[in-house]
């Protein structure tokens, strides 16, 4: 039984209930932890405002050296972290010590990015006056993250929060908590002051709930779907916090007719199969050419049927279960509805059978060609390893029906021709637009979504702006 980390210590949670953390690829118990209430909510609060004075006046650089020093002392224990990450979530090991040492990497990058806070200076402002922007930590910060990269994109939040000056409650995904917490604790044995980050267990619309409507957390930053972003949005107006939302997507990938096509196939498959298709910044859409399509067609089916799908801990695994039974039921059923509209299946589209996917959550690569535009896998957000194929006859149409839709998160072209790239990048309606590249996010680089993916930026130096207050001050002198 694990507890939650408030103030540096264990804690168990007020109410005395306890979550299920299950094995997707097994469905057996992993661990439990306490469902926690608002109560524990607000001790988690209350430690990180105590500690909140403190980690502020703690120089910048100092501040970066910690996290620095913190994230080292977990980079010694990567190995448990991952195989922690693989039993409560049902990646492959190989997936989860990616993840892990991405979360890591992020880390570090912001603690070396602590000795370029700035302010700024305007002289002569008026006469006998000049003007000063100050910087300050927002305060509290509340960090929900879901369960399909519960690692990154903890760090996504920490990293920048923490060098801003700010103190953090984590609120983990309640089937995903175990790695979380082993995380935190690792991070304030390596020196992470208490209080600094807490780790309150619970469900969303208890602890996540309470944590986002907590007077006393200024800033909220939500990873998850668009529907709970929405409601999140909605509570944290009560108290005007400050909101960094990181939603749902259905990311387009063009293939253009002078693309490397064996480039292209493999980003695509990459792109759409990697953690069982289960992640928001993935190819959820394949706008492929008329000349080409039949070709890139054949050799992703080929690329799918390599794909070895078992449990995470099995040898040469490639894919994994799905999260749970409700994320497989509702890929079925967007499946089903696709089928039903006239899509053809090219592959897919079952459960693998026999005797080791009995007790999981297992789901085969599937594509699909040609859906109707108006079928679920086409207007909604497909989350799991579905991708839906359609042929069009150049960029113009290619572009136009990748902007035809609700989300604006990530977007790919694969072409040979600058002008094409050019006119993508500028036209395609997303945060990110990779050009002959896979579907890679880097620190060094901003990242959120248009449109209904989100609000706000994570990863750049951009990120720090959304942890930090500006504040003008006159002189006059």
């Amino acid at each position: 039984m694990r507890p939650m980390l408030v103030g540096g210590e264990a804690r168990d949670g007020t109410g005395g209930d306890r979550l299920e953390v299950l094995d997707p690829a097994t469905g057996e118990l992993v661990d439990t932890v306490p469902a926690g209430t608002p109560a524990d909510v607000d001790a988690a609060v209350e430690a990180a405002q105590a500690a909140f004075a403190g980690w502020w006046a703690t120089p910048a650089a100092r501040r970066g050296q910690l996290l620095g020093r913190a994230a080292a002392n977990a980079r010694g224990h990567a190995g448990e972290l991952a195989a922690s990450l693989t039993r409560e979530q049902g990646k492959p090991l190989r997936e989860a010590r990616l993840e892990v040492e991405r979360c890591l990497e992020t880390l570090e990058h912001y603690a070396g990015l602590a000795k370029s806070l700035r302010g700024g200076y305007v002289p002569n402002l008026d006469d006998g006056a000049y003007g000063v922007v100050l910087r300050r930590p927002i305060g509290v910060v509340g960090a929900i993250v879901p369960w399909n990269f519960p690692t990154t994109l903890l760090a996504n939040k920490l990293g920048p929060a923490l060098v801003a000056g700010n103190t953090v409650v984590a609120k983990p995904a309640e089937t995903t908590p175990l790695t979380t917490r082993r995380l935190v604790e690792l991070l304030q044995a390596g020196g992470l002051p208490a209080g600094t980050v807490n780790v309150v267990t619970g469900t969303g619309p208890v602890a996540g709930d309470a944590l986002v409507r907590h007077p006393t957390v200024r800033k909220v930053a939500f990873t998850g779907s668009t529907a709970v972003g929405r409601r999140t949005m909605a509570a944290a107006a009560e108290h005007l916090k400050r909101v960094t939302l990181e939603l749902g997507g259905s990311d387009p990938m063009i293939v253009c007719d002078d693309a490397d096509l064996d480039r292209a196939v493999s980003a695509a498959s990459v792109g759409r199969f990697f953690n069982c298709g289960q992640a928001c910044l993935a190819t959820k859409r394949l706008f492929v050419f008329d000349t080409v399509a039949d070709e890139v067609v054949e050799r992703l089916v080929g690329k799918a049927a390599k794909l070895r799908v078992g449990p995470g801990t099995g040898e040469r695994v490639l894919m994994g279960p799905m999260h749970s039974a409700g994320q497989r039921a509702l890929i079925e059923d967007q499946v089903a509805d696709a089928v039903d509209r006239g899509a053809t299946v090219l592959c897919g589209a079952a459960r693998p059978r026999g005797e080791t996917y009995d007790r999981g959550f297992f789901y085969q690569p599937t594509l699909l060609l040609e859906p109707p535009p108006d079928a679920r896998v086409a207007v909604e957000e497909t989350f799991g390893p579905v991708l839906p194929i359609w042929r069009v006859g150049g960029l113009d149409e290619a572009i136009a029906r990748a902007n035809d839709s609700p989300y604006g998160l990530g977007s790919a072209i694969w072409t040979r021709d600058l002008h094409r790239a050019n006119l993508a990048a500028e036209r395609l309606e997303a945060g990110y637009t990779w050009v002959n590249s896979i579907n890679k996010v880097y620190d060094e680089l901003p990242f959120g979504g248009l449109k209904q993916s989100g609000y706000g930026k994570e990863h750049g130096i951009e990120a720090l702006d959304y942890y930090q207050e500006t504040k003008s001050v006159v002189v006059r002198h």
